[in-house]
């Protein structure tokens, strides 16, 4: 008996594929082994970067708040230390958000820490 391949789906497969890697580089876009090991490799690197983006964010938000508390004379440590012992529930993703874009409140928060 011959042999059955069901060139339909596979050809189905491929093209869902390759649909993914238009607008790559080269053979990226065009070439099925090539597409996708650079499909394969690209989803590796986007689940890692969803967890390291976490990271980054929270460094920049420490780096924002560390510049707009030294602005009044402290330190990002003691500005967060006193902050957690006046019992002031603020994350740093909204204390970095009002050093740069509302002084003001920043400025007030940091009169209450003090």
């Amino acid at each position: 008996m011959p042999r059955s391949v069901n060139a339909v789906a596979s050809r189905t497969r491929r093209k869902k594929l390759m649909k993914l890697t238009r607008g790559q580089f080269g053979r990226r876009k065009n070439v099925w082994t090539v597409a996708k090991n650079s499909w394969e490799k690209g989803q590796t690197y986007a689940y890692r970067d969803r967890r390291a983006k976490k990271r980054t964010f929270r460094a920049l938000w420490i780096q924002r708040i560390n510049a707009g508390a030294r602005i009044y004379g402290l330190s990002y440590s003691v500005f967060m230390g006193k902050l957690h012992s006046k019992g002031i529930e603020m994350n740093r993703k909204v204390l970095a958000d009002l050093a740069m874009n509302n002084p003001e409140a920043f400025k007030a928060i940091v009169n209450a820490v003090k």
